[in-house]
């Protein structure tokens, strides 16, 4: 009997039910999540946590064990909230589908006895390619940039480092982080030969990870590439299911244009990594570094949303918009979504399709699970939940979306734009490709980014004459407006 878990909040009623309040309580939920009346992933996998909680909370004598246990547990402080705004309060009543969209904002709460003044622990691996085509200033820049984040790693850190091209050496076997000079001259010693063939990277960098493998760590690998892999990359997702089973998040950065974004893109996404478009090598050393620092600032770790939409709604997308934007696999549940830092809060948007209604009143749309382990306390498991529930009216006071949603979908859109211009052209449609390029970049103007818009009208010059964007083009409109969603509005308080 695990009295660390709220079993009272799962099933959505006070410690100070009532028997039959627990036999209501689990009849409703019943209703709403059982495998047989809903088919959302999510439903099933928060239906099971819910009878495992009626199994105790239901029977009088296990009950009382369960409080019992739990009293150490009753002044616990909440590690985190979550906030949940819908972009409507007052749907309208229709007789065809619409579409809601939840902002869920996971924020860090901070108390006495937590206060955190040294980062989390790292148990890091990096992951560098170094292939032929690293060769020069690219494999250089690694170089600096792998020795700097040896310097700020400390004793109670873990770190390995492997290179790989068509086969992997383990430079750094995984070990605390004691030699620093010795640790630095590995580094500088790799040598660029061979193909790129990542799984043999990636194997071998998981392999080291879970040899210091633990709740307490941040358990991360990190894998730097330039080129597409060979044949492995089903092998290389298959493999970042199972890290993330494990615990072990995986990062992926890109430097050049000749990889697979999509790729990176759903290799991070499987573990709740970030993926990242490095343009220069001189960038190499920024994005690493900012990236390591990201992980050492993490307050909880293994952070996992599980979306559990009623029946008749059904979940269409999801998209994480801090820290590190980028879509989110919405299969298989619970989601990994990442770190949750110290000093910002994870921010995902949800877009829901509601079902016709003409019955007014007021009804649930969804519930939603979060669920993390908190580093510093080691508090493993710890779980929040929000149950979203909307009014249907008839010809509602008209109502302006929070100005949070209406700019995550503002940017949101420009990220779009560009994923509707990438496809128009792949399809062949210059016409369509090139018009939307042109509007994205008015879009991008009016916002302020000059640059990403010079490159949109480059683009859509490039459509027109020779009906293909560029990679370079490409892969910095994509992740260059995937970015816009982390910054502030100008002008914004920091």
């Amino acid at each position: 009997m695990d009295a660390s878990r709220n079993l009272y909040a799962i099933l959505g009623i006070p410690p100070e039910a009532t028997q039959e309040d627990i036999r209501e309580a689990y009849r409703v939920a019943a209703r709403r999540f059982h495998p047989d009346a809903n088919p959302n992933e999510g439903a099933d996998i928060q239906f099971r946590d819910i009878a495992a909680a009626y199994e105790i909370l239901g029977n009088s004598r296990q009950r009382v064990r369960y409080d019992t246990s739990r009293r150490k547990y009753r002044d616990e402080p909440n590690y985190f909230t979550l906030r949940v705004t819908p972009s409507k309060r007052v749907l309208n009543a229709l007789d065809e589908p619409q579409v809601i969209y939840l902002l869920l904002e996971i924020v860090p709460m901070r108390h006495d006895t937590q206060q955190q003044t040294k980062e989390a622990r790292l148990n890091l691996v990096l992951v560098l390619d170094r292939s032929t085509s690293m060769k020069g200033m690219r494999l250089d820049k690694v170089k600096i940039a792998g020795r700097q984040i040896i310097e700020q790693l400390s004793p109670d850190d873990v770190l390995s480092v492997v290179s790989f091209s068509d086969r992997a050496d383990v430079l750094i076997p995984s070990a605390p982080v004691t030699d620093k000079a010795g640790l630095r001259t590995m580094v500088s010693m790799m040598r660029a030969d061979g193909g790129t063939e990542i799984y043999h990277g990636l194997k071998a960098g998981v392999d080291q990870c879970r040899r210091y493998l633990g709740p307490r760590l941040v358990n991360h690998v990190i894998l730097l590439t330039d080129g597409r892999t060979f044949g492995d990359e089903d092998q290389c997702l298959e493999l970042a299911d199972k890290a993330n089973k494990e615990g072990i998040g995986i990062s992926a950065m890109g430097i050049g244009e000749e990889w697979n974004d999509a790729f990176l893109d759903s290799l991070a996404s499987r573990t709740g990594g970030a993926s990242a478009y490095i343009n220069s090598p001189a960038a190499v050393v920024g994005f690493l570094n900012d990236r390591v620092r990201s992980l050492g600032s993490a307050f909880g770790e293994r952070m996992r949303l599980s979306t559990a939409p009623d029946a008749d709604v059904s979940l269409e997308s999801v998209f994480k918009l801090q820290p590190s934007p980028q879509p989110v696999e919405i299969s298989p549940q619970p989601i990994p979504i990442g770190s949750l830092e110290f000093s910002r809060p994870i921010s995902v948007l949800l877009q829901m399709q509601m079902p016709p209604s003409a019955r007014t009143g007021f009804r649930t749309v969804a519930r939603l699970d979060v669920t993390g382990d908190i580093l510093g306390i080691e508090r493993q498991g710890y779980k929040v939940l929000s149950d979203i529930s909307v009014e249907i009216a008839r010809d509602p006071t008209p109502e302006e979306p929070p100005m949070a949603i209406l700019d995550a979908l503002g940017k949101l859109t420009l990220y779009r734009m560009q994923q509707k211009a990438e496809a128009a052209a792949t399809s062949g449609n210059v016409v369509e490709a090139t018009r939307r390029l042109e509007n994205l970049a008015t879009r991008l103007l009016a916002a302020g980014q000059e640059d990403l818009a010079q490159m949109a009208i480059v683009e859509a010059r490039r459509v027109s004459k020779t009906h293909m964007l560029s990679e370079e083009g490409r892969k910095t409109l994509k992740f260059g407006t995937r970015r816009l969603l982390a910054l502030p509005e100008p002008g914004a308080e920091d």
